[in-house]
Formats: C-alpha cells, sequence, structure tokens
C-alpha cells in the first residue's frame, strides 16, 4: 500500500470535540468493548456487502467469503481488525468518521424501501461503535477501499481523538476497511492472544462469520462458533443440543427441566431460548441479582439484564438469551432504553415461563416438583409484584396442607376440587415454622369438621396472602383472624351444632378475665375455634397477624398499637374449674392463657422470666 497524496487536515465537527473526550473516558463502562464493537461494524460491513451483492455480484471482487480477522503486533503495540467487507470510499469516510452519532449501516437502512427493508433486516446499526477504539488507543488509522472501485480509490483515515484527523487518498488492493489500534501506555493486557480470545467468546461468539485471531506466523485461527443455536430452526436442532446449549451459557451442571424457544417476526422482530433449571443457583436471594438473561442484538452480546427488565424479578431463575433486531440501546450500547418493545417482550416472555410452568407441573408433576422445591418461594412474590398475571401464578403455587402431610404439593385447584359442600372459603394458617402451624389449636375445629386448610410457614407468605385475595372466583381467608362463623362452615358427620353462647359461670370468667387482662388484650371472648385447647389468641380481619409484626419491627417500621383478642374455649376443664372456683388467682391465669396463647402462636413474649416465676407460682 503506497501513499498517493499529501495528507488533508480536517476538523471533527464542533459537538464531536465536545462529545468526544466524554465518550472515551465516560461513556463506557469497561474496555473490552473495544473490540465487540469494531467487530461488529465489521459484520455489518460484511452484511451490506451480501447485499448490494445479490444485484451486483462483481462487489465480490476475488474473494467471496466474508470474515475478520485481527492482528497483533507486539513490537508495535498494535492491534489491527481487517474485514472484507464493503468497505468506504473518501465520502463515506468524512461521513462517518467525521461526525459523531451517525453510522454508514443506518444511513443505508434509511434509504432503503418496501421489500428492500426486509429483505436487509439482518443488517446492524450501533452508531458511534468506531469511537470506542480511543478508549484503548492514543492513535488510530483507518485504510480502507469500498467494493467495485479501483485500487487507487483507497483512503487512509488517521487521529489522536483529541478534535482533528488527517484524511488522504492510497492505494489499496484488498476492499473493506483496516483498524490499527496504537495502544496507550497501560493497555498492554490487549496485546495477549488469549486475552483477545476471551473477549472474541464473551461478545462475539455468535457473529455469523468466521472471526481470526493471526498467530505469529500469520496462521489464521478461528476463534468463534460463528453461528447462534437459538437462531437456528427448532426443527433442526434436538434435546441434547439444547441441554448443550444451557451448558456452556450457565455452567449448570445439571440439565434444565424444560425450554422455550420461540422467534417473532414483524417490523420489531426477536428471538428468545428460555430455560428453567432445575437446581438454585446460590446467589438466588441475593439482594443484587449476579445474572439475568442475557441480552444480545444481531447475535452480539450486549449485557446481562441483571435490572430485570425483559422479565419480572419474581421470574429470575430463567435463564438463556434474547436477541432482538432493534432494541433501543443507548448510544454506547450498554444500557437498555425503556419502550413499548420492551414492555412486549417482558409480557410475551412472562407469559412463556407461566405457560411452560403450567404444562409441566401438568405433564410431568415430579418435575414440578423439583421446580417447586428450588423455586417456589420465589415464585410466590409473583402475585405482589405482577398482579395481572395473580390468578395464572395462584395456580402454580403449592402448599403443605392439613389433608397431606407428605410434603408442600397441594394446589389452590386441589383445594377446591376437594371443598365440602357449602364450604365458602380457601381456608389458610400462617405462622413462623411448619411445626408451630401444622400444630397451631386455630386448626381445631376444622379438623373436627374434616375442613381442610392450607399451612404456610414461610415469610413470603404472609405477602402473598396480602395480595391474593381469591382464587378462581372463591375468597381465601384466614383461619386465624376475625371471628369464626360456625355457620359458614359444614358440619361433621353426627357432629351436632354446639350451643354458642357460654353458660353463666363461663360467661363471668370471661368478664373478669377482661377486667384483669385491661389493655393487653381487646377483649375476651368465648371462642367457636377450639376444642382441644383452653386459649388462643385472634387479631382483627384486616390486621397483622403475629408473624407479620415481627417481621415488619425487624425491618424497622413503627406499627400501630395492636391487641390481641383472647379467645376462651367454655369446655375445656381448665375453663371450667376455674369459672367455679372464685377464690383462683385469675391475675397469674389470665396472664398465664395469653402467654402460652402467644407462644403458642410463634409470638414471644415481653418478659420471659416473668412467666416463668408466674408459672412456678401456679404449680406450687
Amino acid at each position: 500500500m503506497s501513499e498517493t497524496q499529501t495528507p488533508e487536515t480536517h476538523e471533527f465537527q464542533a459537538e464531536v470535540r465536545q462529545l468526544l473526550d466524554l465518550m472515551i473516558h465516560s461513556l463506557y463502562g469497561n474496555r473490552d468493548i473495544f473490540l465487540r464493537e469494531l467487530i461488529s461494524n465489521a459484520a455489518d460491513a460484511a452484511d451490506r456487502l451480501r447485499f448490494e451483492a445479490l444485484q451486483d455480484d462483481t462487489l465480490f471482487e476475488d474473494d467471496p467469503e466474508p470474515r475478520v480477522q485481527i492482528a497483533v503486533d507486539k513490537n508495535a503495540r498494535t492491534i489491527t481488525i481487517t474485514d472484507n467487507g464493503i468497505g468506504m470510499n473518501r465520502a463515506d469516510v468524512m461521513d462517518n468518521l467525521g461526525t459523531i452519532a451517525r453510522s454508514g449501516t443506518r444511513r443505508f437502512l434509511d434509504a432503503l424501501t418496501g421489500d428492500q427493508k426486509q429483505d436487509a433486516q439482518l443488517i446492524g446499526q450501533f452508531g458511534v461503535g468506531f469511537y470506542s477504539a480511543f478508549i484503548v488507543a492514543d492513535r488510530v488509522v483507518v485504510h480502507t477501499r469500498r467494493a467495485g472501485e479501483p485500487a487507487e480509490n483507497g483512503v487512509r483515515w488517521e487521529s489522536d481523538g483529541r478534535g482533528e484527523y488527517a484524511l488522504q487518498s492510497v492505494s489499496r488492493q484488498a476492499r473493506g476497511t483496516a483498524i490499527t489500534l496504537h495502544l496507550g501506555e497501560d493497555q498492554d493486557e490487549f496485546l495477549e492472544p488469549q486475552r483477545l480470545r476471551q473477549i472474541v467468546r464473551r461478545y462475539s461468539d455468535h457473529i455469523a462469520l468466521p472471526i481470526e485471531l493471526l498467530g505469529e506466523d500469520d496462521a489464521p485461527e478461528t476463534v468463534n462458533q460463528a453461528s447462534a443455536l437459538w437462531m437456528r430452526p427448532k426443527r433442526e436442532l434436538e434435546d441434547s443440543d439444547y441441554e448443550q446449549f444451557y451448558q456452556q451459557l450457565t455452567f449448570d451442571p445439571e440439565k434444565p427441566l424444560t425450554w422455550m424457544h420461540n422467534s417473532v417476526e414483524g417490523n420489531q422482530a426477536y428471538t428468545s431460548l428460555l430455560y428453567i433449571p432445575a437446581q438454585r443457583p446460590f446467589d438466588l436471594f441475593e439482594p443484587e441479582s449476579s445474572h439475568g438473561l442475557r441480552l444480545y442484538v444481531r447475535r452480539v452480546f450486549i449485557m446481562e439484564d441483571k435490572e430485570n427488565r425483559l422479565l419480572p424479578r419474581y421470574l429470575r431463575f430463567v435463564r438463556g438469551v434474547v436477541d432482538s433486531d432493534d432494541l433501543p440501546l443507548n448510544v454506547s450500547r450498554e444500557i437498555l432504553q425503556h419502550n413499548r418493545l420492551i414492555d412486549r417482550i417482558r409480557g410475551a416472555s412472562t407469559k412463556r415461563v407461566l405457560d411452560a410452568l403450567a404444562r409441566l407441573a401438568e405433564d410431568d408433576p415430579q418435575a414440578y416438583g423439583r421446580f417447586w422445591s428450588a423455586f417456589g418461594t420465589v415464585l410466590k412474590e409473583g402475585p405482589v409484584e405482577d398482579p395481572g398475571n395473580a390468578e395464572k401464578i395462584a395456580g402454580l403455587l403449592r402448599f403443605h396442607s392439613t389433608h397431606d402431610e407428605t410434603g408442600p404439593n397441594v394446589s389452590l385447584a386441589d383445594y377446591v376440587g376437594r371443598m365440602q359442600s357449602g364450604q365458602k372459603a380457601i381456608y389458610y394458617l400462617t405462622g413462623e415454622g411448619l411445626a408451630a402451624v401444622r400444630n397451631s389449636p386455630h386448626l381445631e375445629v376444622f379438623r373436627k369438621r374434616g375442613i381442610e386448610v392450607l399451612l404456610l410457614a414461610e415469610p413470603i407468605d404472609e405477602w402473598l396472602v396480602a395480595h391474593l385475595s381469591e382464587y378462581d372466583g372463591t375468597p381465601l381467608r384466614s383461619a386465624g383472624k376475625g371471628e369464626l362463623d360456625l355457620d359458614e362452615l359444614p358440619e361433621a358427620e353426627a357432629d351436632e351444632k354446639a350451643d354458642e353462647t357460654p353458660d353463666a359461670s363461663v360467661q363471668a370468667l370471661i368478664d373478669r378475665l377482661g377486667e384483669t387482662l385491661g389493655e393487653r388484650v381487646s377483649a375476651v371472648r368465648s371462642s367457636t375455634r377450639l376444642t382441644d385447647s383452653p386459649a388462643c389468641i385472634v387479631v382483627g380481619e384486616h390486621e397483622f397477624g403475629l408473624n407479620m409484626q415481627r417481621m415488619l419491627e425487624a425491618a424497622g417500621h413503627d406499627l400501630p398499637a395492636q391487641k390481641p383478642v383472647l379467645e376462651i374455649n367454655p369446655t375445656h376443664p381448665l375453663i371450667t374449674r376455674l369459672a367455679g372456683d372464685e377464690s383462683a388467682s385469675l391475675a397469674d391465669w389470665g396472664a398465664l392463657l395469653l402467654e402460652q396463647s402467644i407462644l403458642m402462636d410463634g409470638g414471644r413474649l415481653d418478659d420471659p422470666a416473668a412467666f416463668v416465676r408466674r408459672m412456678n407460682r401456679l404449680l406450687d
């Protein structure tokens, strides 16, 4: 290549001088992406060449196979990225490298209409990616020639990124573009071939043309796969292909439970390949996600969606890729901008995941059991975060139940299918720990009458039932809140309806206990929910339960004062004995009944030592 003209010096446009320094030093989050940007531009140039050659195949000249080559010269401290794509002439160079936020590919697409635009949908558009070269380079030199033009129409462009560039005509035999980066003093890591391999495989592994790294003897080594599995038709793929790609993507040794591979065509096309893992990652409950769906634009890796813009947070266990033809990225391509396409992808992907889980639950309950064990707690966040899909998510939930003690495998549909004639609600009970809930005195009348109760023992369950008020038209009702109307509960066989009015002596005891306990309770009343225990505490229908109160207080929330109701079992021997013994120390007995009820409900006592002393006095 020989220079044929004295270089001309040109100034960048005024906005370039103002913005170039900001772009180089502030716009990009990490330096690695300079190679991603330059390879993407090279791939765009190859796509443009293929498209224009449909009408004029002489543009291929004697080199019909597109490729990108990367060469390193450690002595000169340079990296050269060369492509044999469409190339540029002098006017193209001034337009595309002399201005900012301008792309030859964008202008090319804007000039197309009708069928041409549809045919050219694979051609990328990435704005100012070329200028990312100055992140690592003190000086950048570009040699280029447009395909189909004579060798003497080659162009040399050079700049140090400080406001000016030099331009001259040169002779260049090969079509396409070679960009030489003269690296800065602290950029030695990019002179190592292994470092460049890592960057290519992270960002550009799936670009549909070979990327070759030239060795010391100039022997080319292809360092990318040059294909994207998710862009291949499903009919060409076997299960083993999907499983192998999943393991490459996640490094998870376990096979995924299922996957969803979909392509959406139209003006805003995208492809998604989503996986449901079989085991929980260690960081599933970390406040800051360390992974998300991998976002590609035209097979070029952009970022991991750690901010859950492509899927809601309650589906953060889903792994996979989304590849869009035209997602709105900011000028650095590192920040995803919000628009209707993002909403469309998010909504469609959410629906696909929930539908896939519903199919898995129906077709393979054992596999769904594995999913629930790993991710059920996370899925319970769904009705809180995504009210629009609350009913669909509710159908996927699984619970412990008084009907089945083998595990959390009872669905709301199962419960509704077993409801007794005349039963008006789905009953549940929350608490701290499964054992405490399963043995709660609130369940006694339900067990006696054979009515199933769902047992909710995880912290998230309190939030779940606060936002899930019904399922398929049937309300959810707490078995431990509010007054229990026995008329709403089906009677057990041969169960005579008890007289709900306590006798005079028990009523007198209730009144005395109310006076004794004073401000510690809001009321003392006869219970319709107890059959075996002497007493229990109950909060109002719309008040926080003790478990929820503890969680909110632990999170630093100031709660309004809530006083529970103490319910007394009028038929329990302890209560009947106290009712008939006017000499009994009701101050101690009332406090004891209240405090043991708090403990049975999973609560904590304000003064455990006083409780112990009181117990000792009564046992003496």
